[in-house]
């Protein structure tokens, strides 16, 4: 049986220490179950089979949305694949990090059109309380 995730947390490579680590610290002390690549793909694991057995495996797809993600969406690498495949979704959640909706719709207009959370009006911690109650409200949301 797949290992089945609450959210799969898509980011830039440049907020994986930062941003993107804190994150999933909060989702992961309030009891969600995160795919990170940072903390799921093993040592020497195609990295695109690993985030697609991800991303087939995880109810709820979350974008942190900074600047160092907008700036790579364009040059077409990992996060630009695994938001196309997050578009998909019913459930797909922007957070917003130190850049602005408007940044956003100019880069990924169907992106920018989903609601979403904003931290420069709510703490990363409450952010990360409100997808927790999220998931524990819709246990049964599809991946498509």
């Amino acid at each position: 049986m797949p290992d089945l995730r609450d959210i799969f947390l898509c980011h830039a490579w440049d907020d994986r220490q930062a941003s993107a680590k804190e994150l999933y610290n909060l989702l992961i002390s309030k009891g969600v179950s995160v795919w990170f690549s940072e903390k799921d793909v093993s040592l020497g694991e195609p990295l695109m089979r690993a985030i697609d057995k991800g991303l087939a495996n995880s109810r709820i797809g979350l974008v942190l949305v900074t600047p160092a993600f907008l700036a790579r969406l364009p040059k077409e690498g990992i996060a630009d694949k695994e938001l196309s495949a997050l578009l998909h979704r019913n459930q797909l959640v922007p957070i917003v990090h130190n850049t602005t909706y408007e940044a956003l719709r100019e880069v990924s207009p169907l992106l920018g059109s989903r609601s979403g959370l904003d931290t420069a009006e709510e703490s990363m911690s409450d952010i990360a309380a409100k997808l927790a109650e999220l998931v524990a409200f819709e246990p049964n949301c599809e991946n498509k």
